[in-house]
């Protein structure tokens, strides 16, 4: 089958494409490279650079089977201070592309979204059905496609999957020996700023907060590896049904917060992780968990690299390979 991921040359979307591949699915990248690497394209991938807005009504043609949608800004600090540039991007460009869908009739699409919609839950874990109170543009954006992709399903026979992603980390080896992992710049999630300090890049961590109602005062996350969470996007593709729009989790069910994150990176790295506090930054929910006995059961996903001793290993190996 033949596949368009958008974004495909950023963290999460180039280790979707590399499964793809790998399960014998021709697979075309359009990507603006405004946060993605070429050097992340597989490399039996056809790659368009360009912006989604713009070039995705000359790639998306008949001939393809589906589209994977991770062409997002994720920072959610920045959404805060740069709500613009976050509706643009995430929300028009994804209406831009389900015109396109429409015009070639492309009829699945499995979207990347967030556990940020959920806000702060009013308990954890989070089932798909808790109430969705977005904290920040970035989740709000996120949202917002969700509602579209229910309307386009209802109105159009869009056969969608929107994913909502939690904390992901780690790094996947493909077949043909890439090594894909977070190349974000600026970065700004837990786990590689905690190995930039640990490799004796940065000086030292920031915690954002130590005053949340969490057993150690700071935010609780749940990790998922990056490998587990891309196989979840290929089980998506083969349970679709035409007029219907399913919401997944995608986490393991088990929250750390950051002080047991850093702990982690210690033990693993073998190195110390100096850490300061600094205030809360807008928009961070105190704690994110996830239920994923939805994505288990209807399609048959179960983690295979759920400990966070794993993920950061993975996360580490791919950052001493690439500095």
């Amino acid at each position: 089958m033949k596949f368009l991921v958008t974004g495909g040359a950023g963290y999460i979307g180039s280790v979707v494409s590399a499964l793809l591949i790998e399960s014998g699915h021709e697979v075309v990248i359009l990507d603006d490279l405004s946060t993605g690497h070429e050097v992340a394209v597989h490399p039996a991938a056809t790659f368009v650079r360009g912006r989604v807005h713009d070039a995705v009504g000359d790639v998306l043609t008949p001939d393809f089977d589906g589209v994977l949608h991770f062409a997002a800004f994720i920072a959610a600090g920045e959404s805060v201070q740069k709500p613009e540039k976050y509706w643009d991007n995430n929300c028009v460009g994804s209406l831009r592309l389900l015109d396109a869908m429409r015009a070639a009739g492309v009829k699945r699409l499995v979207f990347s979204s967030t556990a940020n919609v959920y806000g702060d839950p009013d308990s954890t874990p989070i089932p798909e059905t808790a109430a969705t109170r977005p904290p920040n543009p970035y989740a709000t954006s996120k949202l917002a496609v969700d509602h579209a992709l229910t309307g386009e399903a209802t109105a159009h026979g869009l056969a969608a999957v929107s994913l909502r992603y939690f904390n992901v980390a780690g790094a996947h080896r493909a077949s043909d020996g890439t090594f894909i992992g977070e190349r974000h710049d600026p970065e700004t999630h837990l786990i590689p700023l905690a190995l930039q300090v640990a490799a004796g890049v940065r000086e030292k961590l920031q915690l954002f907060g130590d005053d949340y109602p969490t057993p150690d005062g700071t935010n609780v996350r749940d990790y998922i590896h990056v490998s587990d969470l891309a196989a979840a996007h290929l089980l998506a593709l083969s349970t679709m049904d035409g007029g219907a729009h399913r919401i997944y989790n995608l986490g393991n069910g088990q929250g750390f917060s950051n002080r047991q994150v850093i702990d982690v990176v210690r033990e693993v790295t073998g190195h110390p992780v100096p850490t300061e506090i600094a205030p809360r930054r807008a928009g961070d929910p105190a704690d994110l968990v996830a239920s994923s006995d939805k994505a288990k059961r209807e399609l048959g996903w179960t983690p295979a690299k759920p400990a966070l001793s794993e993920i950061v290993a993975d996360a580490w190996d791919f950052y001493r390979a690439t500095h």
